[in-house]
């Protein structure tokens, strides 16, 4: 066996096992979570708030609040996102706006979940006077998806075809009409898989909303956007780092972290199933 033919299958065997190592973490991560958080799963559990200190009951409280969260963060960084996405691919020129525009995408891209914390507190809670409050902490994360969206949104338009473009403009159609009705088409599933994956991303955060709207307990789900709100993953910090019982409410941990994970996993599931459907049917 030549020298040449051992580094091959050398590299080869080396690169087959980091694959393999790192789908056996994600495994290991996924059945140890699961064998100690199965036990605590039940419609009750889900369907029911916390109750007595939180030793017992369910999670519907955090879980609602996870789900208020998501939902005002996408109101807020879907539409800038996109937008800023389409600008960058298709309106942009070369100049000192635009890159400094993609600098501030790249690095805010880098930015440490407790600095977003930070402005959220300072530009929601205290300048505009949100108060610690559902809308605050939404806001922040939705500024904390914004790069990912941004970053998903121009990639996905300048990978649609420039013939598409020549095809439509000869047809007559202005840029906007080319924009709307081919372009945005063309590169949906891409947009719709950063959007859904950027679900994920916020729906795991724990540090921005510790500053601007997560609740050590709340009687109830939020009726208001300005009132605070219970999330899963401040609710698993809190029970185990912060319980009246900690070694008693271990159970309910590990339950709440076992269904956070299968939330943030169906949402990355969904994104890549609709991508392919979507890929197939032409969008």
């Amino acid at each position: 066996m030549t020298r040449r033919r051992i580094v091959d299958r050398l590299m080869t065997f080396m690169l087959w096992g980091a694959a393999a190592l790192l789908v056996f973490l994600l495994l290991a991560i996924i059945l140890y979570i699961f064998i100690n958080g199965y036990e605590a799963l039940s419609w009750s559990f889900l369907t029911e708030p916390p109750r007595d200190n939180m030793t017992r009951g369910g999670i519907s409280t955090p879980l609602m609040g996870t789900l208020q969260l998501v939902v005002v963060s996408m109101l807020f960084s879907l539409p800038v996102g996109i937008a800023t996405g389409l600008y960058l691919a298709e309106y942009s020129r070369k100049g000192q706006f635009t890159a400094l525009l993609r600098l501030a995408i790249r690095s805010l891209a880098g930015v440490p979940s407790v600095v977003f914390g930070l402005f959220g507190l300072s530009l929601f809670v205290i300048l505009l006077k949100f108060g610690s409050s559902l809308l605050s902490a939404g806001l922040t994360l939705g500024c904390l998806a914004l790069p990912l969206i941004v970053t998903a949104s121009e990639q996905a338009f300048l990978a649609v075809p420039q013939d598409y473009r020549a095809a439509s403009y000869a047809l007559g159609a202005s840029k906007w009409q080319t924009i709307w009705k081919v372009v945005f088409p063309a590169a949906s599933s891409t947009i719709i898989t950063g959007g859904i994956l950027s679900i994920g991303r916020v729906a795991g955060e724990t540090a921005p909303i510790i500053f601007t709207g997560a609740a050590y307990f709340t009687p109830g789900v939020a009726k208001s956007v300005f009132d605070e709100v219970m999330a899963l993953p401040y609710h698993i910090m809190v029970l185990a780092t912060e319980g009246t019982n900690i070694t008693l409410t271990r159970p309910i941990q590990y339950g709440t972290v076992l269904v956070l994970l299968a939330f943030v996993l169906g949402i990355s599931a969904i994104g890549v199933i609709m991508r392919a459907r979507l890929k197939q049917s032409g969008r």
